[in-house]
């Protein structure tokens, strides 16, 4: 398999079903922290807390500025991917329903000497509150730490 960036193993994982197991493992022997969860609110507040707590919890980021700030970053800038750049850091002004995961390594895999960085993808449904009325929504977010 070819040489990876940090966001196309972020949206590998996010778009997969079935395999994640085994495609999580493989980047992980590559000195990948991943972590994917599901998030779903009209509220943007809440899915930035769902990711930053899942963040915290699975031991992916620390507490410590450079870790926070840079997954802070990844995220707004996964939301305003996700919500086509109509982000108000509040309601998200339609439902969304989403997977995301939470990427922690280098930014090309087996390449250690660009440092550390964090990547965000969000992907999953978005629109009206009612039921069939949403379609499928990709965003991501990288930042070094």
């Amino acid at each position: 398999m070819e040489k990876q960036g940090i966001g196309k193993i972020a949206i590998l994982l996010a778009i997969s079903s079935g395999d994640d197991e085994k495609l999580k493992s493989y980047y992980e022997n590559k000195n990948y922290v991943i972590y994917k969860g599901q998030a779903g609110s009209m509220d943007s507040k809440k899915i930035i807390a769902a990711i930053e707590t899942a963040a915290y919890r699975e031991n992916i980021i620390v507490e410590n500025y450079r870790e926070e700030h840079a997954l802070y970053h990844a995220t707004i800038e996964a939301l305003s991917g996700y919500c086509r750049g109509q982000v108000l850091l509040g309601e998200v002004l339609r439902s969304a329903g989403l997977t995301f995961t939470i990427v922690k390594g280098p930014l090309i895999d087996g390449d250690e000497s660009g440092g550390s960085w964090i990547a965000v993808v969000l992907y999953g449904q978005i629109g009206s509150p009612r039921k069939g009325f949403e379609h499928e929504a990709i965003g991501m977010g990288i930042q070094p730490i």
